[in-house]
């Protein structure tokens, strides 16, 4: 098949161009000017629509504000879109929306096997334990924009779902006050060149219960919006989560 990658350059794009000609399909990059990964060439990208007409998939890892003209393009065109881009507002969500309604349409905030079995996870020890305090911690490198990431929102609703109601997301804590029992505790850091990680604990009745999920290398990222690429690219118009792949 053949894949368009919008942001090729970005430290994610360039895994899923490796990965996606590793596994023998015919890759086009798009970024902001005109490059190359590897043996790819890379287009400027205004030359998306373009690119578009003989496309299967289309995979973004951008920014929002491109990611809602990527989208569509994508929508015009007729070709399946997937997006890991985060930290989109209402309008960047409705976007995908309207897209959906001309093409098929993925969005993950996380693309790793392991972060879906997290999800799952999650929900199942805050549905068994009720009355726990739950906090998140998630970590990230220095360069991430958006706080917290889509992931660990993701791991919020979850909980939110699990429990019923929505929580008071409270982001740090400072100055002198108890915890209230309504809250779910955010931390977020942001250092380095870390991947990705996700932490949940679950505390009550005098233990602890802790989930987390620490990716390795991009390439799991990588390797599943492929994945996502590969299994929707005859689906029908519509929105699809990352969990209807695997």
């Amino acid at each position: 098949m053949r894949v368009v990658v919008a942001g090729a350059t970005g430290r994610t794009g360039g895994e899923i161009v490796v990965e996606a000609t590793e596994r023998g399909h015919d890759v086009v990059g798009v970024a902001r000017s005109a490059d190359e990964v590897g043996d790819v060439p890379v287009h400027p990208a205004e030359e998306l629509p373009a690119l578009l007409d003989d496309a299967d998939a289309v995979i973004d890892f951008t920014v929002p504000e491109a990611s809602r003209e990527h989208a569509a393009h994508a929508a015009e065109a007729g070709v399946p879109y997937i997006v890991g881009t985060t930290g989109f507002d209402d309008d960047g969500l409705g976007a995908l929306e309207a897209a959906a309604e001309s093409t098929a349409v993925l969005k993950a905030s996380n693309f790793a096997r392991g972060v879906q079995a997290l999800l799952a996870v999650v929900a199942a020890g805050v549905e068994a334990l009720p009355d726990y305090d739950v906090e998140l911690t998630e970590t990230h490198h220095a360069g991430k924009r958006d706080a917290p990431s889509g992931t660990a929102n993701a791991v919020l609703d979850a909980v939110d779902e699990a429990r019923g109601e929505e929580l008071d997301r409270t982001h740090g804590r400072e100055g002198e006050h108890l915890r209230e029992e309504s809250e779910v505790g955010v931390h977020v850091r942001r250092a380095g060149n870390v991947r990705g990680e996700h932490e949940v604990m679950l505390a009550g009745n005098d233990e602890v219960l802790t989930l987390a999920h620490r990716a390795e290398s991009r390439r799991v990222f990588a390797a599943g919006a492929v994945d996502a690429a590969e299994w929707l690219a005859d689906r029908e118009p519509g929105r699809y989560e990352f969990g209807d792949v695997l």
